[in-house]
């Protein structure tokens, strides 16, 4: 493990905290349904393309009663970026070094009319240093409330740290979760940053409330809908729904491109992929 400094440590330290609190969080609406399931953990490491140490993480996942397959991953990966990829970076096209360390997590779940929901915060380090992430929500059946529940909530996260970033926030989760070939959006959206830097201070405190926003909000949709009665109609709806988020982070992803392009664990990378899905 390369030696992390002040603001790399603190940044792979609150993840893993993040990670620890909603895996308790999650394991808890699992006990709370009649369910004994747990989340299993699984340690990687990662190898730079010269064959030196690069790091790695620990992939966790739960398949329940009430959470059909949820991962919740962190990962501290250092090393080079090879060839072409260093230029798509900020800040590597001259210097491909880099450090990232994040959390990342996709919860697919049994009931259709519980959402599906995405949320990942990160900092990564090259010639420039920033932080990156955001949460958005995934329903295959759209509850008006639920949606405007988990605006809100993201909202005052935002908005608590400057008034300008919801709707700028916002904005970049409409357009960057969106299915170019199905011209329809993955979901009812949240919020999506990157290159947020200048400020190291501010903007781990902003990342750290979007973290503690997603664990607020979430659990209470979760155990709103989780009891809902559903039919054979609704589980095709869903099916056919996870499809399309399928699709969405295979060809569009830029998560999914980053794992795959610095040998990251196949594995951890590719848990956003919910456990069935169909297509016409």
């Amino acid at each position: 493990m390369t030696e992390l400094d002040d603001q790399q440590q603190r940044a792979r330290d609150w993840f893993e905290h993040l990670r620890d609190r909603i895996c308790e969080a999650f394991r808890a609406i699992e006990h709370e349904a009649g369910s004994e399931a747990d989340f299993t953990f699984v340690p990687w490491d990662r190898v730079d393309p010269d064959g030196a140490p690069g790091g790695g993480g620990v992939r966790g996942v739960m398949k329940g009663k009430v959470f059909e397959k949820v991962g919740v991953n962190v990962s501290t990966v250092f090393g080079r970026f090879e060839g072409e990829f260093a230029k798509s970076i900020h800040g590597a096209g001259e210097d491909p070094r880099f450090v990232a360390t994040g959390i990342s997590l996709v919860a697919h779940m049994a009931n259709p009319h519980v959402p599906a929901v995405h949320m990942n915060t990160r900092f990564l380090t090259t010639t420039k240093r920033w932080f990156g992430g955001g949460a958005d929500l995934n329903p295959p059946i759209p509850y008006d409330e639920d949606t405007a529940d988990f605006h809100a909530v993201l909202k005052r996260a935002c908005d608590a740290h400057d008034p300008g970033y919801y709707p700028r926030f916002k904005k970049w989760a409409d357009d960057y979760f969106y299915i170019p070939h199905r011209q329809v959006h993955r979901g009812v959206g949240g919020i999506f940053y990157d290159h947020l830097e200048g400020d190291f201070d501010a903007d781990f405190a902003f990342t750290r409330d979007v973290g503690r926003a997603f664990l607020e909000i979430f659990p209470q949709i979760v155990r709103r809908r989780m009891y809902h009665d559903w039919t054979e109609a609704d589980i095709a709806q869903q099916r056919a729904w996870r499809g399309r988020y399928a699709e969405f982070n295979l060809v569009y992803d830029r998560g999914t491109l980053f794992g795959l392009k610095t040998g990251g664990n196949i594995d951890a990378i590719l848990m956003s992929l919910p456990p069935v899905a169909t297509w016409d």
